[in-house]
């Protein structure tokens, strides 16, 4: 059985989880640019769509999926443990919603 990313030269082999690291030499192999550009390019990359987060904006990247700020109102919550109710406070999430491409990609179709 051959290692899921073995065919894309992925650096991440076994380890379950990509990071800003393996990116960077990504685009240090595919790319040609040196560790250190490779790393402020992700970096920045990264920057950005953070940014737009922070103003309140969605961030779409196509083929991929769309980040997705939620408002959440306040509403009631129980303690699980004492079964007491309490108030949860209104608070913004972030959510992830994967493109019908990347779906499809999962799901191995």
């Amino acid at each position: 059985m051959v290692a899921q990313g073995v065919e894309m030269g992925n650096p991440m082999i076994g380890t379950g989880t990509l990071t800003r690291a393996d990116l960077a030499e990504s685009v240090n192999r595919h790319v040609g640019l040196s560790r250190a550009e490779a790393a402020a390019l992700i970096e920045s990359i990264l920057g950005h769509m953070s940014d737009a987060l922070e103003r309140g904006e969605n961030v779409k990247i196509s083929s991929f999926g769309t980040f997705v700020l939620r408002d959440k109102t306040q509403r009631m919550g129980r303690n699980p443990k004492t079964g007491v109710e309490v108030p949860i406070e209104p608070r913004r999430v972030l959510t992830f919603r994967a493109s019908q491409t990347m779906r499809d990609r999962v799901a191995g179709d």
